[in-house]
């Protein structure tokens, strides 16, 4: 290349970044106006209240009607909280999209041992793009949700049974989670 060329070059790639960097800050603007969208959202994920997932209001469990949600996986945390009177231990999932949702179920349920089990096969390379949680009812008991993980369009089939260590998967989901995050910000 000639030293035109690379000026060319050079201008048109910081033209590039330029335009990069205006679509970032547009990207991290707060919606303007009236909306309902402040704050962040909590979604419970178990069937006590006879739905998939749901949030609260006053009090009341109102279902998600949404059948899956995606977005980016910001943060895998477990969390002492007392529930109907008793100490319990909550998986918090916290997912990056429209506006920041942050997912809660028991840290024994099927639904977080299948989540924290896809997401501790993963390389944190894979959280770069955004994932898919799908709630999934269990087929011969009422009680029992699943959790589907998909990371680009493919399911990410992880098996567990009663003998899995899970102290060490809770903590590989929770290091590759901090290590993509680390890597993105």
């Amino acid at each position: 290349m000639n030293p035109q060329e690379n000026a060319e070059l050079l201008a048109a790639l910081m033209r590039q970044e330029e335009l990069l960097k205006q679509l970032v800050a547009a990207i991290n603007k707060p919606k303007l106006g009236l909306h309902s969208e402040a704050g962040s959202s909590k979604i419970y994920c178990n069937r006590h209240n006879g739905y998939l997932w749901y949030t609260l209001s006053n009090g009341e469990a109102i279902a998600v009607a949404q059948t899956a949600l995606t977005g980016y996986l910001r943060e895998l945390k477990f969390e002492k909280c007392e529930r109907r009177g008793k100490e319990v231990y909550k998986l918090l999932v916290t997912i990056q999209a429209d506006r920041i949702y942050i997912l809660e179920s028991g840290h024994e349920t099927h639904f977080a041992k299948g989540l924290l089990a896809a997401i501790a096969t993963l390389a944190p390379e894979q959280l770069y793009s955004p994932i898919t949680l799908q709630p999934q009812p269990g087929t011969t008991d009422e009680s029992v949700l699943f959790c589907r993980v998909w990371v680009n369009s493919e399911l990410i089939m992880a098996s567990y049974n009663e003998q899995s260590d899970w102290r060490k998967i809770s903590k590989q989901a929770i290091a590759v989670t901090k290590a993509a995050n680390e890597m993105v910000f």
